[in-house]
Formats: structure tokens, sequence, C-alpha cells
């Protein structure tokens, strides 16, 4: 489990306007162009988001071969991000152990017009320790077990119908247990 990588360094609700004089029942899902529902837009980008941690955690950085799983799930700023921090990491010989997990996930935000799902994350990275080639820890002395994230998603042709587009770290929406 020698060089087992994370990407711990590295996801409005709609408004329905109603005319007429009847009195409005519950709000209906509105459905996307790519999805039948919200909730399948919402449940699409859980299941992107987890398969990309997954594929995070079995990356070994001796072997670029493995990247490839996270790159397939990344588009565009997070798949140049991917790209760059694991070309650096694996050419400096840094050395990831440990896992992260998810320890909590949200909807944030479904834009239809353009099927761009939003997720707040809680991504537990209190077990990644992370290595320079000298066996110096490399993480900040600050490092917050619990990282707060803010993760969006846009269409493409993966198994879910997403790929994650931009990861970013976020201060409000889902509250992180020992942020």
């Amino acid at each position: 489990m020698r060089t087992r990588v994370t990407a711990a360094a590295l996801g409005a609700l709609l408004a329905l306007g109603l005319t007429g004089c009847t009195t409005p029942g519950p709000p209906e899902p509105t459905p996307t162009s790519a999805f039948s529902s919200e909730a399948e837009a919402f449940a699409a980008a859980e299941e992107t988001y987890r398969a990309y941690v997954d594929a995070l955690n079995q990356v070994d950085l001796s072997d670029p071969e493995t990247f490839e799983a996270v790159y397939e799930l990344t588009t565009g700023d997070a798949n140049a991000g991917a790209r760059k921090t694991f070309t650096q990491m694996h050419a400096d010989g840094w050395i990831v152990e440990g896992p992260t997990t998810v320890s909590a996930l949200e909807p944030n935000v479904l834009q239809p017009e353009s099927d761009e799902v939003v997720l707040d994350v809680c991504l537990n990275v209190s077990q990644v320790t992370l290595v320079d080639s000298q066996g110096v820890s490399v993480v900040a002395d600050d490092r917050r077990d619990i990282q707060s994230m803010r993760v969006t998603f846009e269409p493409s042709s993966t198994t879910t119908g997403l790929a994650i587009a931009l990861i970013d770290g976020r201060n409000d929406g889902l509250t992180c247990a020992s942020q």
C-alpha cells in the first residue's frame, strides 16, 4: 500500500413560476435534457464522485497508467489539474498512503439549461500521508482532517453521463464535522 494516492489536495435549486388562478400543487421536478429529474441528476453526480474517489484511492504514483481511471471521470479544469498534479508527484517520486473517504455529500445546484450539477462534499483525509522522495512529509501542518469541497459536474460520455469539471474548497453549504 506504498503508493496509493488521493486528490484531497486536489463537487440554486430551480424556481417554478406558476400562472393562472388555480391553487398550485406540490412542485414537480423539472427534467433536464440529460436526466428525467433532479433526483436522477444528483444521483448520477454522486455515483460519479464516489467512483472518482475510488479511482483516486487506486492510483499508484509509480505507475502513470493507474492515473487513467481518474482522467476518465474528469474534464476541463479538474482534468487539467489532475494531470498536472499526478505528473509532478510522479516526477518528484512522492508517495501517498491512506484512503480518502466521503464522509458527507449533499446536492447543491442543478442548472438544467447546461445540465451542470453541483454537490457539496465533506472529504475525510485524516488517514492520508504524503511524503517526498526523501521520506519527509509534505502535508501542511494546518491541513484539516475533513475537507469541505464543492464539486461541479458537466455532461460527459462516462457511464453516469457526468464528469467532474471543477473541485474547489468552500465555506458555505453542507457543514462538515471537524472543519
